[in-house]
């Protein structure tokens, strides 16, 4: 006769305590039941990323536009917030312009690349980032040129960088303060001759401008109009023994009209006299500060 298999016993009174889940068994269980409705948005959310990116390439025209601004509002990705960073020269106007944007344009639908080549074409932007901060707000940083001289070139003034290259025009007078260089091929040359000027602290708040004389040379114009001549490429040395004559002699604070230093063995000093109270350099152009 077969054997007849026991029942299982029945339990009685409380639930074991090796039956119970851990407080760790049971936090993850909660944390699954919360992360459930995040996860299949966030599922849903990369569907609408993927459907847009593919429709744009596809080029669906007037209809994925509409389309695009609906799924927009509805999701709320719209643009209310334009945060700007390191704008220091640029007219915000004309950045604002260029960014193309206005509130409640489609955050998804906005080309960060676009907007970042229209800005980089500015005249005091050296380059740009763009970025979306989902779900409002577009971040712009700026890198801008940093105005190093003021060039003139005959009567009209400009704000050149380190590099030579012209920043801007517009409103040069607030940069008075800046080293003036004049000629026609001053700025490719004016850093060089700053950097050996800034050796020499006691020549520079005698010298009002730099001018480049025949593409080859420079002049000093110094404040009182008078006019050191430098040699053509030995201009440390020529700055060195003007600094030793200023210690030695102040002959920048002389009534001279002109310093000619262009033979390292000859110093021709031309003094000022009542006949010729405008005496100038040969081929001298007509140094003034912007106003």
């Amino acid at each position: 006769m077969p054997r007849m298999k026991a029942p299982p016993p029945i339990r009685r009174g409380p639930r074991a305590l090796t039956d119970r889940p851990t407080r760790m068994a049971f936090l993850a269980r909660r944390a699954k039941r919360l992360l459930r409705p995040v996860a299949w948005g966030m599922v849903g959310l990369a569907l609408v990323v993927v459907m847009f990116a593919a429709a744009r390439q596809a080029g669906s025209g007037g209809m994925f536009d509409r389309s695009r601004q609906a799924v927009a509002h509805a999701f709320g990705f719209q643009v209310r917030n334009v945060v700007i960073e390191g704008r220091t020269t640029t007219p915000e106007p004309l950045l604002r312009a260029a960014l193309g944007v206005s509130p409640g344009d489609s955050l998804l639908g906005f080309s960060v690349a676009a907007a970042r080549a229209r800005i980089e074409t500015l005249t005091w932007v050296q380059n740009a980032s763009v970025e979306r901060r989902m779900p409002d707000t577009l971040v712009v940083k700026l890198t801008e040129k940093r105005p190093f001289a003021v060039w003139q070139n005959q009567k009209h003034f400009s704000l050149i960088d380190r590099q030579g290259q012209v920043v801007g025009d517009q409103d040069v007078a607030r940069f008075r303060d800046l080293p003036l260089v004049v000629g026609a091929d001053a700025p490719a040359h004016a850093a060089e001759m700053l950097d050996l000027l800034s050796q020499f602290p006691e020549l520079q708040s005698h010298i009002e401008a730099l001018v480049r004389v025949g593409e080859r040379r420079w002049n000093l114009h110094l404040a009182n109009g008078a006019d050191v001549m430098l040699p053509e490429g030995n201009e440390n040395a020529a700055l060195a023994r003007l600094a030793e004559l200023q210690a030695s002699s102040a002959v920048l604070d002389r009534p001279i009209a002109l310093l000619d230093m262009r033979l390292p063995d000859r110093l021709v000093i031309r003094p000022k006299t009542t006949e010729a109270p405008h005496d100038t350099a040969p081929g001298k152009p007509d140094v003034k500060k912007p106003t």
